[in-house]
């Protein structure tokens, strides 16, 4: 196969970050998706439906000029749970349409995850009001016990959070974002066959590589991202259940841009930036596996059929080409420097 015509994907998990740095990263988004889960953690968070509005307002004003008719991108915006968001303002979110889901970041987590939720109790109004609208909750889904090892919380903060959470709330729809571990992808696919409030986004970077990726001739933190990569067994799960065809596994980058200086320093920044060549790396990860004819429902089709919106009606082709990487990318006046930089890609997305 020399190239691959596909519908027009979307991504059901971004981080576009604000001012400069979304005015540098967007156009790399738009070129390959139709719409986009925007997550919410900038500084402040966006934690109300007014913040939210005035976001929006940026991402679409940051698009390239002269986008062709059939390029446009839509951001789908979403709320930063805490332990005040009170059900007014879930309703509210509900009642905007721009606003779809709402995110779940356990305090201490992840980047600029300070203000999260300190105790799911705390947020027990604002879940049963999402649970009666049918908003999804997006979870970042790792426990933040210092005495849990980095590399098991994702696994604890399924037993000792996401199934109670799910036995109190039993038709809340969730998303059990960018999993990593054999342990989720195996809990997802037991719930898929007979439930359809529970889905999980799936990252290129967690198909594609594991935890070496990040010691790999010395420290290499432009690997380094959360939850971290994992064990080799967990990749191989994570590919298995990406390429099922199971409705509940679908497509969310987690692209988080950092500054080279911010990621090349003695404490950097957890994230990826993956959004350049965001569908090159899937492509290599399904044609990896044998299942490219599996890549189109996974990025155009399941994520759209979970959230209830129509699928894109354009077509985008991914033609096999050998490229390399940038080594570095702009970023307002600073240098972004994309996953792999340097190595070669096998496929690249026509312009």
């Amino acid at each position: 196969m020399d190239s691959l015509t596909l519908t027009r994907p979307d991504d059901w998990h971004l981080h576009l970050r604000d001012g400069d740095a979304l005015r540098a990263v967007l156009p790399h988004s738009a070129r390959q998706f139709a719409r986009a889960i925007v997550m919410p953690n900038l500084k402040p968070p966006v934690t109300t439906v007014a913040a939210a509005a005035a976001y929006r307002d940026r991402i679409v004003a940051a698009l390239p000029a002269g986008m062709p008719p059939d390029r446009h991108f839509t951001p789908l915006m979403t709320l930063y749970l805490t332990d005040d968001t009170s059900p007014d303002e879930v309703r509210r979110a509900k009642d905007s349409g721009f606003v779809h889901a709402f995110k779940l970041y356990p305090a201490g987590a992840t980047t600029n995850s300070a203000a999260g939720v300190t105790n799911l109790r705390h947020c027990w109004p604002a879940l049963e009001a999402m649970q009666a609208i049918g908003m999804p909750l997006l979870i970042h889904g790792e426990v933040t016990d210092p005495a849990v090892d980095l590399f098991d919380r994702e696994r604890v903060f399924i037993d000792e959070q996401l199934i109670p959470l799910r036995a109190a709330f039993t038709n809340l729809r969730i998303v059990f974002e960018h999993i990593t571990t054999r342990e989720a992808a195996d809990y997802v696919t037991d719930c898929c066959g007979r439930e359809r409030t529970l889905a999980a986004t799936i990252t290129a970077h967690h198909l594609l590589y594991n935890r070496n990726a990040i010691f790999q001739g010395g420290l290499r933190p432009h690997w380094y991202c959360l939850p971290v990569l994992k064990r080799e067994p967990h990749r191989l799960a994570l590919v298995t259940a990406a390429t099922s065809g199971r409705p509940c596994f679908f497509l969310g980058t987690d692209s988080a841009p950092h500054a080279r200086h911010a990621k090349e320093s003695a404490c950097c920044g957890a994230g990826a930036f993956t959004a350049f060549h965001a569908m090159e790396l899937y492509a290599e990860a399904f044609e990896r596996a044998g299942r490219l004819d599996r890549l189109e429902a996974f990025a155009s089709f399941f994520g759209a059929d979970f959230y209830g919106l129509p699928r894109n009606t354009e077509r985008i082709t991914i033609r096999r080409e050998t490229w390399t990487i940038p080594q570095s990318l702009a970023f307002g006046d600073q240098e972004l420097v994309p996953l792999d930089a340097g190595s070669t890609l096998h496929w690249r997305t026509a312009a």
